[in-house]
């Protein structure tokens, strides 16, 4: 049908062309910026560093949704909410803490502690959605569970707006992750140092759980095949409950890194960083382990560099505060010219 083909055609005409100007209009306000030389070497080495840090949150929560996306093939909406619950509970465990002084005097204790609250409060939301929300749609249309999750995420918001009010809260502060450290040429905050040891080490734990266990097996197996899997004997909803809690665990961990950068916590925090974080498990190809981290380090390094960089050549004020025009315009591009994202695979259809 002629006139089919020349309409597709005309559309992905125009996508391309957005994409391409998008593109030339990064390039070009990069080439300004570095020209002008408005911004010294050592701000471009704090930026770069900052960026890693919060990518490696949104990767964190990024293994929440390509988790479960690999097992079951839906988006998790309501994983950003996960990351709330466990942050927002471990913020009264932090503040008992800060107020008997086990705080300051032993903060490492008083840091996993609250680490251990978050994780065990959002893998035990993860795991009690999983059963409430989702198993009884198993085999439903895909689009009943992903409203199904939109709705869980509005109610987990305000569940826990009823549960903490909607003020929002500061987290007490370490006293030992203040202040700087030289690392050779490289001058790193210690909170940054902090969030990127630990996101690092659950990462590498991860994917070798994944590839090196018997559940990791397991997991990858129900990801391929779930019929198959179970006449294997594989327990596929002891599988699928267990992708959640490791979700949830993951997201726990994020939420108490995330505080370490931001340092405040409200009923509606897990929104943004929720979407971004599923932006950076697309960049990378959602499904995709290593493409989830992949896609929070590329996207937490683009919000802290990207506005300066891009804006700044073009005398635009404040372009720290278009960061999230940014985030979702790498989304738009990745969309237009790889859908499938760096490291995913196309589905068959």
């Amino acid at each position: 049908m002629p006139g089919r083909r020349f309409r597709f055609d005309l559309v992905k005409t125009i996508l391309w062309s957005l994409g391409g100007a998008l593109v030339l209009f990064a390039v070009w306000g990069s080439i300004l910026t570095l020209s002008q030389g408005r911004i010294s070497p050592e701000t471009w080495q704090s930026l770069i560093v900052a960026g890693i840090a919060l990518g490696a949150v949104y990767g964190l929560i990024a293994l929440g949704y390509t988790l479960v996306y690999g097992i079951l093939f839906m988006i998790n909406f309501a994983h950003g909410e996960i990351f709330m619950w466990g942050t927002f509970t471990a913020w009264f465990m932090a503040t008992g803490l800060n107020d008997t002084g086990i705080m300051d005097a032993n903060p490492v204790v008083a840091f996993l502690l609250v680490l251990a609250t978050a994780m065990f409060i959002s893998m035990l939301v993860a795991v009690m959605l999983e059963r409430i929300a989702y198993r009884p749609l198993r085999g439903a249309p895909r689009l009943v569970p992903l409203i199904t999750a939109i709705g869980a995420s509005l109610f987990l918001q305000y569940t826990a707006r009823g549960f903490f009010g909607s003020g929002v809260r500061a987290y007490p502060s370490y006293g030992l992750f203040s202040g700087n450290l030289d690392l050779g040429p490289i001058r790193i905050q210690v909170t940054d140092l902090v969030v990127i040891v630990a996101a690092v080490s659950l990462m590498t734990a991860l994917y070798f759980f994944i590839n090196r266990t018997r559940t990791g097996r397991a997991m990858r197996a129900v990801s391929e095949d779930k019929d198959v899997a179970a006449m294997m004997g594989i327990n596929v909803d002891r599988i699928i409950v267990t992708t959640f809690a490791i979700g949830g665990l993951l997201a726990g961990a994020a939420g108490i890194l995330y505080t370490l950068l931001f340092n405040q916590v409200d009923f509606l925090m897990g929104f943004l960083p929720g979407i971004k974080a599923f932006t950076a498990a697309v960049l990378g190809g959602i499904g995709n382990i290593v493409g989830a981290v992949l896609g929070g380090l590329m996207l937490g390094i683009l919000e802290q560099v990207g506005p300066n960089l891009f804006l700044l050549g073009y005398d635009i004020p404040s372009p720290n505060q278009l960061k999230d025009v940014i985030a979702f315009s790498v989304l738009v591009l990745v969309l237009i010219f790889r859908p499938s994202g760096i490291l995913g695979r196309k589905e068959n259809t």
